[in-house]
């Protein structure tokens, strides 16, 4: 399986988009390593940290037109559904088709990040001082180890 991990080259120079996708990358990484008994809670945990992610990126994209909007906002809808379908899979107990799917999503990310995600940030770091860019807060994927 492929496994998400955090590295350097996921950086993109805008930390709201740095934060939240180290927080992704953190979560992706819990469900991977999640116990069967577990799975479905993590795997959710993902959806419900990726519904705000997504949501924030397009509504970025939207308030200051960016030009590939479209091809973005459908690769995160179309995302979404699959990550919604694994839930369900999950709940019907068939694990094995769900980290196969976290396992893709891990190498979709990494794709995402570097090619429509880079173009996103570049154009928001650009447009960042006509903008009030709301910062978010990077949330531990671990909730037992949060102050």
């Amino acid at each position: 399986m492929n496994t998400v991990e955090w590295s350097e080259s996921l950086l993109l120079d805008f930390p709201p988009m740095d934060e939240v996708h180290h927080t992704f990358v953190d979560l992706l990484a819990l469900a991977q390593t999640a116990p069967d008994e577990t799975l479905p809670q993590a795997w959710s945990a993902v959806i419900d940290h990726t519904v705000r992610h997504f949501g924030s990126e397009d509504d970025w994209m939207k308030r200051t037109r960016f030009a590939a909007a479209d091809n973005h906002i459908m690769q995160h809808k179309v995302v979404l559904n699959v990550m919604r379908e694994g839930l369900a899979l999950a709940r019907a107990g068939n694990m094995a088709a769900v980290r196969e799917m976290a396992g893709e999503l891990a190498v979709w990310f990494a794709k995402h990040t570097q090619t429509l995600d880079a173009a996103l940030a570049l154009h928001m770091r650009s447009v960042q001082s006509d903008l009030p860019v709301r910062r978010t807060h990077r949330t531990s994927a671990h909730p037992a180890s949060a102050p």
